[in-house]
């Protein structure tokens, strides 16, 4: 597996390498518990399963996707003879990389143009710095990209997002007013005059206990679809690593105003919560009434490649070697 990570990111600039370093705390906090666990043949005992259910949580993993890796373990020792702790780390990486794989699924740009992403959030969960780094992704892939600076309430979001356009050489559409909808409108239509690949909407940072808040993120949508009809065609919540298990409740909440088809994980490089991915991904998956809402996107630093497609292997590998 280890082979494919490496191939996979040669000519990537060293994406694995920035993705092994960014989860170094999650790594030193988590590995660090599980050389102790794995370095010596321990017998699989309920007090091995305990530390190790221990140092999952520890990780943000969260106590429900920690119960559900440890029953998997368990199946998985029993099914391939593993006799002792130091055959189980293979198995532990399987299970994680099992249990991300449905959620590690890429964003596909081309079936709309303009393809129309709307991207919303906490303040400060990273959300127009992300909007940036996307811009230049879908530039080096060849995209025509156009911003819409929709949050009208932070201050200075507006100039920022004009600083991100200004960096990368696109547009940006923004008023002085505070109507939202309105500038996002303007830029939809832009891009449809203009022949743009990509629209990347920003929206005002909000909590999801802000009713009257989420009832106006929920008009901006609207809008966009009269704009465009189908569009938005991806609605993006961005989420902040630090934040831990609360990115579950965030998730919730505007998966239910807005209906979220994918999720970007940022500051994974300030944390050593790196483990509530797979909390998200067991959250999705363990109820009859939530679909899976794939990771689209990774954030591990400050620079304009830092942020790139979620891949479980790379995750996985990212965060053992």
């Amino acid at each position: 597996m280890l082979s494919f990570i490496k191939s996979s990111t040669t000519g990537s600039g060293g994406w694995f390498a920035r993705l092994r370093d960014g989860l170094s705390r999650t790594r030193e906090q988590f590995g660090g518990r599980l050389a102790g666990l794995f370095g010596a043949a321990r017998p699989l005992d309920a007090a091995f399963y305990e530390e190790l259910e221990a140092a999952l949580i520890t990780a943000d993993v969260g106590v429900a996707a920690s119960a559900h890796l440890i029953g998997d373990l368990r199946a998985r020792a029993r099914r391939d003879g593993i006799a002792d702790s130091a055959g189980l780390k293979q198995a532990l990486q399987a299970a994680l990389r099992d249990l991300l794989a449905p959620i590690a699924i890429p964003l596909e740009v081309d079936a709309h143009r303009p393809f129309v992403i709307m991207l919303a959030g906490v303040n400060g969960s990273g959300k127009t710095t992300s909007i940036g780094k996307l811009a230049h992704y879908y530039q080096s892939r060849g995209k025509s990209v156009l911003l819409a600076a929709g949050d009208t309430f932070r201050a200075a979001a507006r100039e920022q997002l004009i600083a991100w356009g200004e960096r990368n050489n696109v547009a940006v559409i923004t008023q002085q007013s505070g109507d939202a909808a309105a500038v996002i409108f303007d830029a939809v239509n832009a891009a449809v005059a203009r022949g743009i690949d990509v629209v990347l909407a920003d929206t005002a940072g909000r909590l999801p206990t802000q009713l009257h808040l989420m009832e106006e993120i929920k008009k901006v949508k609207r809008v966009i679809a009269k704009a465009l009809p189908g569009a938005p065609h991806e609605v993006l919540l961005v989420l902040d690593a630090n934040t831990g298990q609360n990115a579950l409740a965030q998730v919730r909440a505007f998966d239910d105003a807005l209906g979220v088809t994918g999720l970007v994980l940022t500051k994974l490089d300030g944390t050593a919560r790196g483990g509530v991915v797979a909390a998200i991904a067991h959250a999705r998956s363990d109820s009859s009434r939530e679909r899976p809402i794939p990771v689209r996107f990774v954030g591990v630093g400050e620079g304009l490649d830092d942020l790139r497609p979620f891949h479980a292997e790379e995750f996985v590998a990212a965060l053992f070697e």
